[in-house]
């Protein structure tokens, strides 16, 4: 068996574990299941560790160190939930409520970037199910589909559309996504509450929900919470100015998140309780899928897949195809670095660009692993006890990706 096809069938293994969660009587995390992955690669030979550690991305892992730090102060003195109460507070049924988390979510995707509402968000949606007393596999499921949806129509809602924006030969982004994947962006916001109230239907109680603001439970450190969010919006909108501008000139994500972690680790006589807090463990499984993903990156099967004859790389029907179906293999960061060239020596004008744009971006409905804001969700809500496994993320997942592609594929047919 030749040794390039090793880092797959690694990859494979990854998702088959992934899916059943169990060696034998031992259950495993997501993050062991990739660690466990990382390790087969290097053991087998197909990544050297020197090209193991370049593989690890240092900004993706400090923007979401910073990014854990300011979403542990926000729960730890309580000013997320104090907060909320002023956006959430005219939800009076779960249908408004479902409703309301997938816009709100939604909007702050778009803004936030989707990996940071996915640090923010995870705490929120279960102190609403446990508050109102609706199934956690209801909430989260609503906060993974309302990121990925959300973020699809702007250029900063996840690094892929960066990408695209960047690298893509668009000019003025923020108008050409808008134009191109706003409308059927609120589409499928709306197809996703009709997916989740038909699976979910006897959880779509008609008890009236009671609202109210919660006490802080730290002033000081809410205090400092609230500045680390003041500063995050603030550093957006200089990110937002300077991709519109000076596309040129790399403000990058990690400054912001580093920016806005900064009042609590320097400041807060809690920083220690907040860092032992974050997600360790969801920074091992990035760590891990790097590793995983330069191997089967560096086995050259997907460049194969896309340099077959006769095939059309630049067709919408390819492009949403493989943006779909590459991004739950390579993830969907690295499938766009390695299609936009292709694109662009296909000659792929502005409809192509959003295409890959927004397949790669709605394959993170489909499985787990096709978005990592899916993983940050599933391993921050295991760390606060509840879960979602690969089969009812799937059940629900996968229905909904095919409306959600049709919905864009249709849009961008009829506005090409």
């Amino acid at each position: 068996m030749p040794t390039d096809y090793l880092p797959i069938i690694i990859l494979a293994g990854v998702v088959v574990m992934t899916a059943v969660r169990r060696i034998g009587g031992l259950r495993l995390d997501i993050w062991q299941i990739m660690l466990i992955g990382a390790a087969a690669d290097l053991a087998a030979g197909s990544i050297s560790p020197h090209r193991a550690l370049m593989a690890v991305n240092p900004d993706v892992m400090l923007f979401l160190f910073g990014m854990f730090v300011v979403g542990e102060a926000l729960v730890e003195s309580g000013y997320l939930y104090h907060v909320s109460y002023s956006i959430f507070k005219a939800a009076r049924s779960t249908d408004a409520l479902v409703l309301l988390i997938l816009f709100v979510m939604g909007f702050f995707s778009a803004v936030l970037m989707n990996d940071t509402v996915a640090i923010i968000g995870t705490p929120l949606t279960l102190f609403f199910a446990e508050k109102h007393n609706i199934s956690s596999k209801l909430m989260l499921l609503t906060l993974c589909f309302a990121i990925t949806i959300g973020s699809v129509a702007s250029p900063i809602g996840n690094p892929q559309n960066l990408l695209v924006a960047i690298n893509g030969g668009i000019t003025g982004p923020f108008a050409v996504f808008f134009k191109h994947l706003a409308v059927p962006t609120v589409v499928n916001i709306f197809a996703a509450y009709l997916v989740l109230k038909f699976f979910f239907r006897a959880h779509f109680h008609k008890t009236p929900l009671e609202n109210s603001r919660e006490a802080l439970k730290d002033p000081h450190l809410a205090s400092l919470s609230r500045v680390s969010l003041v500063l995050v919006i603030l550093l957006v909108s200089v990110k937002v100015v300077t991709i519109s501008l000076a596309p040129a000139f790399d403000f990058r994500l990690t400054y912001i998140a580093l920016i806005a972690a900064s009042p609590i680790i320097f400041l807060s006589p809690k920083r220690f309780t907040i860092l032992r807090g974050i997600d360790w463990r969801t920074l091992v499984f990035f760590a891990s899928m790097f590793v995983v993903m330069d191997a089967v990156w560096s086995s050259g099967a997907a460049q194969g897949l896309l340099r077959r004859p006769g095939f059309d790389p630049a067709s919408m029907d390819s492009i949403f195809a493989l943006s779909v179906l590459l991004s739950q293999v390579l993830s969907n960061v690295p499938f766009v670095a390695l299609y936009l060239p292709v694109l662009t020596r296909a000659g792929a004008g502005v409809d192509g660009m959003m295409a890959l744009a927004a397949g790669s971006t709605i394959a993170g409905n489909l499985l787990i692993l096709g978005a990592a804001s899916n993983v940050i969700v599933i391993q921050n809500a295991e760390k606060r006890g509840a879960t979602l496994s690969f089969i009812e993320f799937a059940r629900v997942g996968v229905p909904l990706t095919i409306i959600n592609v049709a919905v864009y594929w249709g849009y961008l047919k009829v506005i090409g």
